[in-house]
């Protein structure tokens, strides 16, 4: 019995689990930053319709959800369809360091940015250092 190798499947296979994609999901580029008491997440989320974004969490897990559909019209010749459409889905873990009840989204020009900020205390804070009595003056130092 030969077994054939089809190498397409196999790239399919293999970057479905490089980006973690479900079957039918599409990918979704995103940037994350931390920007002071808080971090920052934008997606490209191109033509999506804005009711269709969901974000939620549960317990340590971020996910979010859209759903871009594709563009009919019975009464024209398609000659091409590039766009990508489809369901879109991310999850990322949090760190124990955030603040999950205070998260929030917003939707603009195609872009979903999520700010998710950092409990206070996890953010860096000074420690005074109290000098010996050979030191002259405290040090400080921030952690």
């Amino acid at each position: 019995m030969a077994m054939s190798f089809d190498p397409f499947s196999e790239l399919d296979r293999l970057t479905g689990n490089l980006f973690q994609f479900r079957p039918g999901s599409r990918f979704m580029p995103v940037d994350l930053y931390r920007d002071h008491d808080q971090y920052v997440l934008n997606a490209d989320l191109p033509g999506v319709d804005p009711g269709s974004v969901d974000v939620d969490v549960d317990g340590q897990l971020l996910t979010v959800r859209a759903q871009r559909t594709a563009a009919t019209r019975d009464d024209v010749k398609w000659l091409t369809q590039e766009r990508p459409n489809g369901s879109y889905l991310r999850q990322f873990s949090l760190g124990a360091g955030v603040d999950a009840e205070k998260i929030s989204a917003s939707y603009d020009n195609g872009v979903l940015s999520i700010i998710i900020p950092v409990m206070d205390h996890a953010k860096p804070r000074k420690i005074e250092v109290a000098a010996g009595e050979k030191s002259e003056k405290p040090h400080s130092i921030t952690v």
